[in-house]
């Protein structure tokens, strides 16, 4: 494919973090002549999802000669369209990064039901569905009837039938090259003793009770480690952060979001184990980043991590005793010098490059 000028629509609601860098990778391989990107700050994410077509349908040329649609299921595709019937003709194509079918919530009542129904009705008038992983993929289709069950009547039946017509699993691309280029200005440091990094956002779904019980086991037990915590925090933090700030300070290297990327790969370059203990996850890009510079990835066999490592590694767990029993003997290996795994391997399957060669048969209309 050899789309002519601005023929490619890119419209991106919450660019920051991964769907930032998702954007980023495409755009990075297209002239700049070929595409138009229209974005809206990584912020109030709720909001994003509720209004961003009104505000889209103002910011599109009028007059264009556009043949694609690109975006993510943040973009309520079904309400653009509506208000923009000129983007109709267009080849639509949709990316989740995550479904709010599947999304866990403390309490059922507390599902919003717009938000999976506003994904529904963009799948249907989309004509290409990608996900970030089977597992996003089945959860998606497979919580389609249940979510509509919540309407007290008239229930369209079926649709995940037709839904799953235009699906496609599209893994999240890795961009290899830039971190080989913050990897090359820093320095490795050796120690005896383990370093785990935990590199998610501070949220309830990521369940950082669990990793604090476990390290806290360990400190009891005399295990010697130390440990990184990174990802973003936003206002409601879990108490469990302040709780692990104090009783873990001298095992504590870094604690908090890091804004350098130069700084971020030097903690990951520095550590030798990444634990997911998500009880959500459809990809996993921080994990997956760290494996790249050298972690061994200890992750639970559920979620998406299932399909990307289960049959590649040996670190996997079911049960918190599991994470536990692991960790101790990473402790244990490291303090002996041998721990020399490299999973990195893994990690280069997903190389940006060759992800956009695949991607871009994708935007094909036929």
């Amino acid at each position: 494919m050899d789309p002519g000028p601005e023929e490619i629509l890119i419209l991106e609601p919450f660019y920051g973090g991964s769907h930032k860098k998702l954007i980023d990778v495409i755009t990075s391989n297209l002239p700049s002549h070929q595409y138009k990107l229209i974005t809206m700050t990584a912020k109030k994410w709720h909001w994003r999802a509720r209004t961003s077509a009104l505000y889209m349908s103002t910011q599109i040329p009028v007059y264009h000669k556009f043949k694609i649609l690109l975006c993510t299921s943040v973009l309520p595709l079904a309400e653009l369209l509506g208000l923009r019937p000129d983007l109709t003709k267009l080849h639509k194509i949709v990316y989740f990064h995550e479904n709010q079918l599947e999304f866990p919530v403390r309490v059922v009542k507390d599902r919003d039901f717009q938000y999976g129904y506003n994904e529904i009705l963009t799948c249907l008038t989309a004509d290409k569905v990608l996900f970030n992983s089977y597992y996003n993929k089945d959860s998606f289709l497979s919580h389609i009837k249940s979510h509509l069950k919540l309407q007290p009547d008239y229930k369209v039946k079926n649709l995940e039938q037709i839904i799953e017509g235009k699906c496609y699993v599209v893994y999240y691309p890795m961009d290899i090259s830039l971190m080989d280029k913050y990897l090359s200005l820093v320095d490795k440091t050796t120690s005896n003793t383990l370093h785990i990094v935990w590199p998610h956002r501070w949220e309830f779904d990521k369940n950082p009770e669990a990793f604090y019980r476990v390290l806290k086991r360990l400190d009891n037990n005399g295990y010697h480690f130390k440990v990184s915590i990174l990802g973003e925090s936003f206002n409601e933090k879990p108490d469990v952060f302040r709780e692990l700030s104090r009783s873990l300070k001298e095992s504590l290297l870094h604690c908090g979001y890091v804004e350098s990327l130069r700084e971020y790969y030097k903690i990951l370059n520095n550590a030798d184990v990444v634990v997911s203990t998500a009880i959500h996850e459809f990809f996993g890009v921080a994990v997956l980043e760290a494996v790249y510079c050298g972690c061994i990835p200890v992750v639970p066999k559920r979620l998406s991590y299932r399909e990307l490592y289960l049959e590649q590694v040996e670190e996997v767990y079911d049960t918190e005793n599991e994470l536990y029993n692991i960790l101790g003997d990473l402790c244990t290996r490291k303090e002996k010098g041998e721990l020399n795994k490299d999973y990195r391997h893994i990690a280069l399957q997903f190389e940006s490059n060759k992800w956009f060669s695949e991607f871009v048969k994708l935007l094909s209309v036929n």
